[in-house]
């Protein structure tokens, strides 16, 4: 009924406000920022709206030729734009490591992190480092991602002043999991995978990763925020390997979904807006703060997984 309607929440925006509609009147300017998973759908739409708002991107992409095309196309519309593009495969650990390794060495700020790669339950694989690939890929890339980068966040929120943001996307299917949330033990046991679950758990992952980032970035005293975000229904190529839920969530439900722009608008809410300055650790909805499930709000489960993480991606 909120998306039918199109409610407006505390923020002043709904559902239906495009990335376009909540960064109006907002200079990015002087901002730097790098969204992964650029080349299509809402990744693609968020790099183009933070160029359009004045943001230096840089596009960390899995395929650098089409990221080159997605470069020129924002170039055409917006020529004073400025970007960057490197190489990124966020379900590999050394090429997360290898990407943060490139951008530090270019001594580059970093005020926005924004990750937006990720795969949707797709068949039962495992990533080059032996991990669930939704797993690896949803959650475990960008937890590697996020420490590397993190000084470098740090440093630039400092020496400018500003607040740095980490923007996370999550899903409401985070409420579609096994039962008791994250199954530690069976993360890559291929008889008792479902693909569905297994993505459900990943995006719960995700959530439960901004919340303990959150936390101790605050008890750090440091000035950066993270934050994760549910962008909604949308027709995008990460539903190509979803089955049947495709076809419910998509065909079924076709006239409640969100188009492109609208579904970026919330991680552009996100990355610009001053109304979320100081706001960490939420789960967003909608262009507004929404309710996660139970798991995702366990302080435990979180600090569980941030051990189980580092000790993943330990020596990488």
């Amino acid at each position: 009924m909120v998306w039918l309607f199109g409610f407006k929440g505390e923020s002043g925006f709904s559902a239906r406000n495009t990335a376009e509609d909540v960064t109006e009147g907002i200079d990015g300017h002087g901002l730097t920022a790098i969204v992964t998973g650029p080349t299509s759908g809402i990744g693609f739409e968020t790099a183009r709206v933070l160029c359009l708002r004045g943001v230096h991107v840089v596009m960390g992409a899995r395929n650098v030729e089409a990221a080159e095309k997605c470069k020129e196309e924002i170039k055409k519309e917006i020529p004073s734009a400025t970007i960057d593009i490197l190489k990124i495969d966020v379900s590999s650990l050394e090429s997360v490591t290898n990407f943060a390794n490139e951008y530090i060495s270019k001594g580059l700020p970093l005020n926005i992190l924004l990750c937006n790669a990720g795969v949707m339950m797709s068949p039962y694989a495992l990533s080059k480092d032996g991990i669930e690939s939704q797993f690896a890929t949803n959650y475990l890339g960008n937890f590697h991602l996020v420490n590397l980068l993190l000084d470098t966040m740090k440093n630039t929120a400092k020496n400018c002043g500003q607040e740095g943001r980490i923007i996370l996307i999550s899903s409401l299917l985070h409420r579609v999991t096994y039962q008791g949330g994250i199954v530690f033990d069976k993360i890559n046991d291929e008889q008792f995978y479902n693909a569905s679950y297994a993505y459900g758990q990943s995006k719960l992952a995700t959530i439960l990763h901004a919340k303990e980032l959150a936390r101790r970035l605050k008890e750090e005293g440091a000035n950066i925020t993270a934050n994760v975000l549910h962008p909604g229904v949308i027709p995008t190529k990460l539903s190509r390997h979803s089955g049947f839920m495709s076809i419910f969530l998509y065909g079924l439900f076709q006239h409640f979904q969100k188009n492109i722009p609208q579904g970026a608008s919330t991680s552009c809410y996100l990355a610009l807006h001053p109304k979320v300055k100081g706001v960490s650790g939420e789960y967003f909805c909608d262009n507004n703060v929404a309710q996660p499930t139970a798991y995702a709000k366990d302080p435990e489960l979180a600090k569980k997984l941030w051990e189980f993480g580092t000790e993943l991606t330990k020596a990488k």
